[in-house]
């Protein structure tokens, strides 16, 4: 590779793109809010949730110092981190809270990206997250669904045309901000039915002797704020 197409690249990540017509944002809006409130298409998009909120798990796990020994995701959309450290502290609680507020906050900086005309570097910097972490997925479905991921965000970032990418973007940028909030409801749910108390929230009460309701409405704010915060730069760029 030469020092022109080195370059080109560059200005190419760091430069921005064209707005996209006002009509494709709100599309993908409402493609992303059908895809999220539709049972059926949520059972496999909720896979791409699973993979921000495991990351968070792991990409906090090693800025405070913990030992990340892996991370794995399931074919029923659960997944585990696994970290070594001390069992208690702020590394650990930080670690416990980075997952259901992974996905809402990594689409309000994806809308961040995005109000700036920065697509071609949300789509790069998102295939290098996906590689990152798949160094450290240590199951074979996990592998497969995070290098089908990677390889989608890739191919859109070479292949198609400029419309085609922010379509995608915004599309993907929505699907978080509109999602985050859902799999906090589900937990709430299953903790109704499972008194294990092997949940985040339930894990990160025992951490802090604080009501996991607490731990609860911190996930729902963080989803709420990203989500307005979100549309906001979206829909008023």
């Amino acid at each position: 590779m030469n020092v022109a197409s080195i370059t080109e690249m560059w200005d190419r990540l760091t430069g921005s793109q064209p707005d996209p017509s006002r009509w494709l944002v709100v599309a993908t809006a409402l493609l992303a809010l059908a895809a999220v409130l539709t049972r059926s298409v949520w059972r496999i998009v909720r896979n791409a949730v699973t993979i921000a909120h495991e990351g968070g798990h792991g990409l906090v796990a090693l800025l405070s110092g913990r030992r990340l020994d892996g991370i794995r995701l399931h074919s029923d959309t659960s997944g585990l981190t696994v970290s070594r450290g001390k069992p208690h502290g702020p590394g650990m609680v930080l670690t416990a809270a980075a997952g259901y507020t992974a996905p809402p906050l990594l689409g309000l900086a994806g809308a961040a990206l995005l109000a700036a005309g920065h697509i071609t570097a949300l789509l790069w910097g998102a295939t290098a997250l996906l590689l990152v972490m798949l160094v450290m997925i240590r199951n074979a479905y996990g592998a497969l669904t995070v290098v089908i991921t990677a390889a989608l965000f890739l191919l859109v970032s070479w292949l198609t045309e400029a419309q085609v990418q922010a379509a995608f973007a915004y599309l993907v940028v929505w699907f978080l901000l509109a999602g985050g909030s859902r799999p906090v409801a589900e937990l709430q749910r299953s903790r109704r039915r499972d008194r294990s108390g092997t949940s985040d929230a339930d894990q990160l009460a025992r951490l802090t002797r604080t009501p996991a309701a607490l731990w609860m409405l911190l996930f729902y704010a963080t989803a709420l704020f990203s989500l307005v915060g979100g549309a906001r730069w979206l829909l008023l760029r």
